[in-house]
C-alpha cells in the first residue's frame, strides 16, 4: 500500500501548471508534478522504489458538509523492487510467505479519492514539484495549512517485467475499487 499513496489504467492529459479556476468551474487541475517515494506492501515493508507524475483534480466548491473532494492520479509510474516479502504476501488474497528479488522493474498507475476538511479552496494557489510534491503538500497549498485530508478510495495496478517471476501483476485497491488481488513474486 502506498504510504502517501492509489482506477487504474486511466491516463489523464492535464498539462495546466499552475492552474486557477473561475467561480463557474467545479474543479481545477494541477500537474503533472514529478514525484518519487518508497512503496509499502501488505506486510508493511517497502517492496519497491517508485517514480511517477501526480495530477490533481481539486474540487473548488465545498460539498454540503463543508468538505472538498479531490482526485489525485498517478501516471507514468515506474518501480524497482527491493528484496523481501512480495507486495501482497500478507493479504488474505495473496500467498503468505511469497518473496520478490531486488531489481525487478515495472510500471504502474492509479489514483486516490481525497476528502479535505477544515480548509477553503484557494483559487490563487499554484502547484509545482516542491509545493505539491506530496498529497499533504497539495492539500496545504490548495486548501490551506489548517486543512486535513483522508484518502477515502484508492486503486493501483502494477505490471512487472523480467524472467523468473511466477506472478507479474498486482492490484492494490480499496474495497470499493475491487480490493487487492494478484502479486508480483518470484
Amino acid at each position: 500500500m502506498k504510504r502517501w499513496l492509489f482506477s487504474t489504467g486511466v491516463v489523464f492529459a492535464f498539462a495546466v501548471l499552475p492552474a486557477t479556476a473561475s467561480a463557474a468551474q467545479g474543479s481545477a487541475h494541477y500537474g503533472p508534478i514529478n514525484s518519487s517515494s518508497p512503496d509499502s506492501g501488505t506486510c508493511g515493508n517497502d517492496w519497491a522504489n517508485d517514480t511517477y507524475k501526480r495530477l490533481f483534480d481539486a474540487g473548488t466548491m465545498p460539498n454540503s458538509d463543508g468538505t472538498y473532494t479531490a482526485t489525485e492520479s498517478f501516471i507514468a509510474g515506474r518501480f524497482v523492487t527491493v528484496a523481501g516479502p512480495s507486495p501482497n504476501a500478507c493479504d488474505p488474497s495473496g500467498t503468505a510467505g511469497s518473496t520478490i528479488s531486488a531489481g525487478v522493474t515495472g510500471t504502474f498507475g492509479g489514483n486516490f479519492v481525497i476528502t479535505v476538511a477544515g480548509g477553503t479552496y484557494n483559487p490563487s494557489a499554484t502547484c509545482d514539484d516542491t509545493s505539491c510534491g506530496t498529497t499533504a503538500d497539495f492539500v496545504a497549498t490548495v486548501y490551506g495549512a489548517s486543512a486535513t485530508y483522508n484518502v477515502t478510495s484508492f486503486g493501483f495496478t502494477y505490471h512487472a517485467n523480467g524472467p523468473g517471476l511466477s506472478s507479474r501483476e498486482w492490484k492494490n485497491a480499496s474495497a470499493d475499487q475491487g480490493g487487492n488481488s494478484g502479486d508480483i513474486k518470484n
